[in-house]
């Protein structure tokens, strides 16, 4: 997809904010992500708030790029002297970025923020350069609170204010929240297909993605000699989801050697694709050691690849679905989650590790459940300081020991993630 065909419509991001606070710092900001995330037009919006003499290059051009890689002096005297601001679009493109972002830190006093495709590529070609001169920024696919901000624009405040007033929303805007969620889920979060006018033009954006970023960018970079079996690959991957990863059961699948689906998996991980989430365990090594759980980063993008449209509640992958948005919108706000799982096969989806305590996250396509005998168990052992269980109903909390179990509504995780000190109850509440 060329820059050409990006949407115009800039939709608000969580990210904006963050990066701007570090606006009048000397270190250099990397923007990182999937292709078509929006880095470019995040860079951009900050870019035409900046009144001091700048500059906005984008390493797509080869007159731009072929300087910078030739003769870093002569791109400085050109493009960076005199100037309070350098962003550098498309950076992966570079040859030896690293050493001459160095050169441009060092020698001149520009603030330069550049955008990269994966995390990998950047790290390789610059971070050994950069020690304590790089802050790194990494955007997603929109998260459903920045979709509702195009979408339904006042839902999000009144979510919030739902929220701290410890209230279930109105039946009515319930409805309307799990319709708009459905269509989330469905289709995904790239900003391109979440403002797209209907449901065709939103799935060829989704195969365009598929084959120009993934089968184009990722086999050519990576150098991946056979289209085939890396696209058997990510699709055995897309039905994976929400079970243990078994690699001989892929390798026997795909063709691929076990050297190879682990090489694969490690690049869609690095280039925001899918996101392993592995064992909780209080042994790191035993952590490292024991299978993981893929998720999508986007679950359009896995929609897309088992070419299934179909409503959520509707699919008998429900259950899997659902767990890779909860997973996605953890990923997006910015969390590390994994999962814990007993010998007898029992789990609790998701435990949120932040540090001096840890939250219990599951995941039900209902809209009246109940804790699992695993949740119960976890907290019992582990004594989370809050468990919450994430589903279609309305809001609702209990009592388990000291923690506290939180029925929340699927709309609702990412605004709670956000702020949990909303969601801390002292007093007995009411139910869905």
């Amino acid at each position: 997809m060329s820059k050409n065909s990006r949407v115009k419509v800039y939709i608000p991001r969580k990210l904006e904010g963050k990066i701007i606070r570090y606006l009048h710092s000397p270190e250099i900001i990397a923007v990182v992500g999937a292709r078509q995330v929006g880095k470019s037009t995040l860079l951009r919006h900050i870019y035409e708030k900046i009144t001091k003499p700048k500059i906005f290059l984008d390493f797509e051009d080869p007159e731009v790029l072929s300087l910078f890689n030739e003769d870093i002096k002569a791109f400085a005297k050109v493009y960076v002297e005199n100037r309070d601001f350098v962003f550098l679009d498309e950076f992966q493109y570079a040859h030896e970025g690293g050493r001459k972002l160095k050169f441009l830190f060092d020698h001149y006093k520009a603030k330069i923020l550049i955008s990269g495709s994966s995390s990998l590529e950047l790290s390789f070609r610059i971070s050994s350069y950069l020690v304590g001169r790089l802050f790194t920024f990494e955007l997603f696919p929109l998260s459903f609170e920045e979709f509702l901000n195009f979408r339904f624009p006042e839902a999000p405040g009144l979510i919030t204010d739902y929220l701290k007033e410890k209230k279930s929303l109105p039946a009515a805007l319930h409805r309307r929240l799990l319709e708009l969620v459905n269509e989330f889920i469905i289709y995904g979060g790239y900003p391109r297909v979440a403002v797209a006018e209907d449901e065709e033009e939103k799935k060829v954006i989704l195969k365009n993605l598929f084959s120009t970023y993934l089968m184009k960018d990722i086999m050519g970079f990576f150098r991946i000699s056979s289209e085939h079996p890396f696209q058997k690959f990510i699709k055995a991957l897309a039905l994976q989801v929400g079970n243990l990863l078994r690699y001989s059961e892929i390798s026997s699948l795909t063709g691929l050697s076990f050297k190879e689906v682990k090489k694969y998996l490690e690049i869609l991980e690095e280039t925001y694709i899918v996101k392993l989430c592995r064992p909780f365990f209080s042994n790191k090594r035993t952590e490292l050691a024991k299978n993981p759980k893929v998720y999508f980063v986007d679950t359009g993008f896995r929609n897309y690849l088992l070419r299934d449209f179909s409503p959520v509640f509707e699919r008998p992958d429900a259950g899997a679905l659902l767990e890779n948005f909860v997973a996605s919108e953890i990923m997006k706000a910015g969390a590390e989650f994994k999962l814990w799982r007993t010998k007898s096969g029992a789990e609790v989806d998701f435990v949120v590790d932040k540090g001096r305590e840890i939250w219990a996250v599951e995941v039900k396509a209902g809209t009246k459940v109940r804790p699992g005998k695993a949740l119960w168990s976890f907290i019992k052992k582990y004594n989370p300081s809050k468990a919450f269980i994430v589903y279609s109903g309305g809001l609702f909390y209990e009592k388990a020991g000291e923690a506290q179990v939180i029925y929340l509504p699927l709309y609702a995780l990412g605004f709670a993630l956000g702020a949990w000190e909303v969601l801390t109850f002292d007093r007995k509440g009411g139910g869905p």
